[in-house]
């Protein structure tokens, strides 16, 4: 069981140290996002996720009608390094 010491956040490495092994959400530039499995991190946060699911969201107008269409296209990765 862990201690009251080592499950406390107190800066943003500390969360990252609790959500190893733990399924997380990464939000990327030009509506990209990541769910996977976190390996890895270093002091400058970059990543090692496994199991990913990127989604990436474009948004479209239809011609015609002058409406917004809004795709989201999914791809599986095993594994995968953010920087």
């Amino acid at each position: 069981m862990e201690s009251e010491e080592e499950s406390t956040v107190k800066d943003r490495l500390d969360l990252m140290r609790l959500s190893l092994d733990e399924r997380i959400y990464v939000k990327l530039h030009y509506d990209r996002e990541l769910h996977g499995k976190l390996h890895a991190y270093d002091q400058h946060l970059n990543i090692i996720l496994g199991d990913i699911e990127e989604i990436v969201t474009t948004i479209e107008t239809d011609d015609e009608t002058y409406e917004d269409i809004i795709r989201a296209t999914i791809w599986t990765i095993p594994f995968l390094f953010v920087r």
